[in-house]
């Protein structure tokens, strides 16, 4: 049975080991930002990424603590993996904002729920550093939703208007693919979720989210296209293994709504951008069909952002934490 005090620590932990993820994303996206302003918002928010690495070790050793050596090594090397793709994707400077915008939300999320356990642990001190930490990634993050059309805009800037057809196509056979990790992630979320609104959210979300693939997959028939097998088998993998990886640990509901929180907006960056696309290429309804998807996830996000209590309190209980 742990404390507030145990379970506070563990929190900072892995604010700490997001921030060393975060890192090298950071030091690696102004050379693939493909745009000198989008570039110059990653630099900035490097300096300020180093400052919450700084903070959250500061006060894990205010508090007898210590930052987790295995988390942090586990953190930065998905860190690097991350590089690793963007850099090989052909669109890398629309990867780079749909995940990086992604990012910021799980770190919003990781600092709201840090937040949360630290009021209810009497910690003042560490409840101001994640409001204040939460306040840059959130600045961040609309900095990055500002960016869209630059992020397009770098990303077909070396194709052929001729070739913006077939683009799009490819921009929404990534969204078919989005569309079955989050399928997958929500159908063992249901049974993850450790409260049972939260269960209902993830349940009426998940039939959301498999009309927005059929919505996609019929725009791809209209359009002479269908869906990439590969990619759709590799992101239902992805969700897989993140639900193991949930079920491992012993805060999962916390730890999957502020997943599932992130994911919306990992959604949300791929429909804005295929959205520009369809712009370009004069296909008004794949623009249409982008609205209202991205109407729905970021409804979800929002759903989601006010059950964080609730999922603290069922992570709380489930590991019987006495305050």
């Amino acid at each position: 049975m742990a404390s507030l005090d145990e379970q506070l620590n563990a929190y900072l932990s892995d604010a700490h080991a997001i921030e060393e993820q975060a890192l090298p994303q950071m030091r690696a996206a102004p050379d693939m930002a493909g745009d000198p302003e989008l570039a110059e918002a990653f630099r900035l928010h490097l300096a300020e990424t180093e400052r919450h690495e700084q903070l959250t070790r500061e006060r894990l050793e205010a508090r007898g603590g210590s930052p987790s050596r295995l988390k942090d090594a586990v953190f930065k090397a998905g860190g690097f993996a991350f590089v690793l793709f963007a850099q090989s994707q052909p669109d890398t400077p629309g990867k780079l904002v749909s995940h990086a915008l992604s990012y910021e939300h799980l770190e919003v999320a990781a600092y709201k729920l840090l937040r949360r356990i630290a009021k209810r642990a009497g910690d003042v001190e560490t409840a101001d550093v994640a409001r204040t930490i939460r306040k840059d990634e959130r600045a961040m993050a609309e900095r990055l939703e500002a960016s869209f059309d630059r992020a397009v805009d770098a990303s077909l800037r070396e194709l052929d208007p001729d070739d913006l057809d077939e683009q799009l196509n490819k921009y929404l056979a990534d969204a078919h693919a989005l569309e079955a990790q989050a399928i997958k992630l929500l159908e063992r979320g249901q049974k993850l979720a450790g409260d049972a609104e939260l269960a209902r959210i993830y349940e009426e979300h998940l039939d959301q989210s498999r009309e927005h693939q059929r919505g996609v997959e019929q725009r791809l028939e209209e359009r002479g296209g269908s869906p990439s097998k590969l990619k759709d088998a590799a992101m239902r993998l992805g969700a897989l293994n993140w639900a193991a990886f949930f079920a491992a640990q012993p805060d999962t509901p916390a730890k999957l709504a502020a997943f599932v929180y992130a994911f919306e907006f990992l959604e949300v960056g791929g429909y804005e951008q295929l959205k520009r696309v369809a712009a370009r290429a004069g296909d008004p309804a794949t623009e249409q069909l982008a609205d209202r998807v991205i109407a729905d996830e970021r409804a979800m996000a929002d759903r989601l952002s006010g059950s964080f209590d609730r999922a603290l309190d069922a992570s709380l209980a489930a590991q019987e934490v006495k305050a």
